[in-house]
């Protein structure tokens, strides 16, 4: 009897030295959790209750378990490094269009030659879907995809409408508008430009000349302090404005020398120098045909929704935001704590692509362990409950960054000596009974 209480005591002892060994060999494995050995007694038991003379008949494993306290974050240079603050693990999938689940805390991910973002193990990260304007539209387990980043923004877009805002300096001097000549800088007081597109994504560039308003020959121009002359380039030609009324059509020289009839728009202020009005109401150029066979350009001018002023101080442009792009190849991406992914691309387009899909469990300990830092459902670990970063129990994301094993080294080769010094009592227990039995066998 003593011989079998003994050895069980060694099997444990085996045990724990190999739970500890692993622990140790994987101090350096991201997103590593460490394990325990549980240990329980064994004890003889009649079928009518224990003998007040019984004596136990040594130990079991109860249980490995893993210890899912948080591991210190280590910073990395890699964007697609990413680390969980707090609860929650990540989901992978073995195929991109698969259906088998695992769930890791080991962030370290790459790009694959097909575009998909994927572990070391190649194992395909999981998102949930969003919309153009990167809100979740649903975070069930069973929407959740493989992500795939794309390697351009695929066809272009045209530009339809520029947001401007800037000051005009009242103190500029004014000047007849019939004088106007984008070649001589006397004859406008300020101006400025920003890039288009055309529907096949060719660049133009769009330029505006601003004259404040001053007397004329023409008596339907007879200057205004608060008036303001908006001339539109485009490609160093000149457009008219769409709709624009008689009175502000102006007939002045171009780069040439030569005269043009041109209709600029009219941008009027208050006495306080807010934005008052503007002439016409829409400032929009009439369509303009390209000669490479792109769509002709209608672009809108929008300075009514910005900040449009005229007060006593430099002229300065706080904003020049035309939309539409060029196709353009991929850049970078950007992963907010949340989980959001955008992919920024060289047109200056950033595009939200997925959300981080995350899972939790009642019992995470109930998990079963398949190697690479990953588990897998089991019944005693519950089902999961799916989530986005920072909402409920769910940690924050930290790209750039790996959550390191949480095997404190020194706790471990404490425990290994321990280990050792049980294994040695339980041969030195098997030792004793030997010598016991021998003399037993001796006596004659």
């Amino acid at each position: 009897m003593s011989f079998n209480t003994a050895l069980s005591g060694l099997q444990a002892a085996t045990t724990d030295l190999s739970i500890t060994s692993n622990n140790i060999a994987n101090v350096s494995t991201s997103g590593f959790k460490r394990s325990r050995g549980e240990f329980g007694d064994l004890f003889a038991v009649s079928s009518f209750g224990n003998s007040p003379n019984a004596v136990g008949s040594g130990v079991q494993v109860s249980s490995v378990s893993q210890q899912f306290s948080q591991g210190n974050l280590e910073f990395t240079d890699a964007s697609l490094d990413l680390a969980i603050n707090g609860q929650g693990f990540y989901i992978t999938k073995q195929e991109a269009t698969g259906s088998d689940l695992a769930y890791t805390r080991a962030g370290q991910f790459r790009i694959d030659s097909d575009g998909y973002i994927t572990n070391n193990s190649r194992e395909f990260l999981q998102t949930f879907p969003v919309d153009a304007d990167g809100t979740v539209t649903s975070t069930s387990l069973n929407t959740t995809n493989s992500i795939k980043v794309p390697a351009s923004t695929g066809s272009p877009q045209a530009t339809t409408e520029v947001e401007v805002g800037l000051n005009l300096n009242s103190t500029a001097a004014q000047t007849d508008p019939t004088t106007f000549n984008p070649s001589i800088s006397g004859t406008y007081a300020h101006s400025t430009s920003s890039t288009v597109f055309d529907s096949l994504g060719a660049s133009h560039i769009s330029s505006y000349y601003f004259v404040h308003d001053g007397p004329t020959t023409d008596t339907n121009l007879a200057g205004d302090p608060n008036q303001w002359l908006v001339f539109t380039y485009l490609d160093g030609e000149p457009t008219d404005i769409a709709n624009a009324a008689v009175d502000p059509t102006v007939t002045h020289p171009n780069g040439t020398g030569a005269n043009v009839v041109q209709k600029p728009a009219v941008l009027t202020f208050n006495s306080n120098g807010t934005f008052a009005s503007s002439s016409p109401a829409t400032i929009q150029n009439v369509a303009l045909a390209q000669s490479n066979g792109a769509d002709p350009l209608t672009i809108t001018h929008d300075f009514a929704n910005n900040t449009t002023t005229q007060f006593s101080s430099n002229f300065a442009v706080s904003r020049l935001s035309p939309d539409g792009f060029s196709t353009g190849r991929l850049t970078g991406l950007d992963i907010s704590e949340t989980g959001l992914i955008r992919a920024s691309f060289s047109n200056g387009v950033s595009n939200p692509i997925g959300q981080l899909a995350m899972a939790d469990f009642p019992n995470s300990q109930g998990l079963k362990g398949v190697g690479n830092a990953s588990w897998r459902q089991t019944t005693d670990s519950g089902s999961p409950v799916t989530g986005v970063g920072g909402t409920g129990r769910f940690g924050l994301i930290e790209s750039g960054a790996l959550e390191a094993s949480n095997v404190d080294l020194t706790a471990e080769l404490v425990n290994l000596i321990t280990a050792q010094r049980n294994f040695q009592a339980n041969a030195r227990s098997i030792e004793t009974s030997n010598a016991i039995t021998d003399t037993i066998i001796q006596i004659r």
